[in-house]
């Protein structure tokens, strides 16, 4: 089984310059088509309430609701453009969300105020998730790992999931601190790491197949192993690069030299298992 562990599905296109066909371009039957043409047999949506989005929980859930055995709903919970980012109630709100949405995960976009995931606010607000049986899916860059290992010593039945190679950059000078923090991370074994994102990590945005990005996967799968990566297309933000298909085969095709047998746990077999552990 192939699963898509993040993607998005929107009612309008949230980004700029707006395309002719913003009603549409990310609608939920467009990530449909493109899973049933390459052969995925569920997506994650990875819900991002952006701009005209503000109803996005509500869209994805009607989705899901409308094709479920092949979406999962990963809530927006209080991330980083809502009004609700970071104030005080953050606990209350994951749990009303929960609940309205039966979800198995949440997702949380971070700024830059690292010191939240250790403060009071922060801990409740995990400590709740953990309560939930919750998987945490995070957008986050490598500044954050100090904090988010502390974290996942504290709440080790939480699956945290670092977004898109969790910030890293293939063109990170020596010594590469950021990678550095990143792989000590590793250590930590509920901390995974989302094999998704290529255009972001890549010097050359549009240069499928990403060979730059190799150095990086290849550390990535040394040091967290085939357990504990999972692939994911970020479509549609990643037609703005490549096509869903290439997403796909950035990792099948071109990491399979040192992915090898391990392949099939990366492109489903650990979002199942953790999907049937969470919830």
């Amino acid at each position: 089984m192939i699963i898509d562990c993040h993607s998005h599905a929107w009612n309008y296109w949230p980004y700029l310059p707006e395309p002719p066909d913003a009603k549409s371009r990310g609608g939920v039957e467009m990530l449909l088509h493109e899973m049933d043409t390459v052969g995925v047999d569920k997506a994650i949506l990875v819900c991002a309430r952006i701009d005209h989005n503000s109803d996005n929980n509500e869209y994805v859930a009607e989705c899901v609701q409308r094709y479920p055995s092949r979406f999962i709903q990963f809530a927006d919970v209080d991330c980083s453009w809502t009004d609700t980012y970071h104030i005080p109630g953050g606990a209350k709100r994951l749990a009303e969300t929960v609940e309205k949405y039966r979800t198995k995960g949440f997702t949380h976009y971070l700024k830059n105020d690292i010191n939240w995931l250790e403060s009071k606010e922060g801990l409740k607000f995990f400590d709740k998730a953990a309560e939930l049986n919750q998987i945490a899916s995070l957008a986050l860059n490598p500044s954050w790992m100090p904090s988010l290992r502390k974290l996942a010593l504290q709440f080790p039945t939480i699956p945290f999931m670092c977004h898109h190679m969790a910030g890293l950059t293939a063109d990170e000078p020596l010594p590469k601190p950021m990678l550095k923090e990143v792989i000590k991370s590793s250590e930590i074994t509920n901390i995974y790491i989302k094999l998704s994102g290529f255009q972001y990590v890549s010097n050359n945005y549009w240069e499928y197949p990403y060979t730059d990005c190799n150095s990086v996967v290849h550390q990535l799968f040394k040091n967290f192993g085939p357990r504990r990566l999972c692939w994911a297309s970020n479509y549609p933000p990643v037609s703005l690069a490549t096509t869903y298909r290439q997403s796909l085969e950035a990792v099948r095709k071109h990491c399979a030299s040192f992915i090898g047998e391990n392949m099939d746990l990366i492109l489903g077999g650990n979002m199942e298992r953790l999907l049937q552990n969470a919830g």
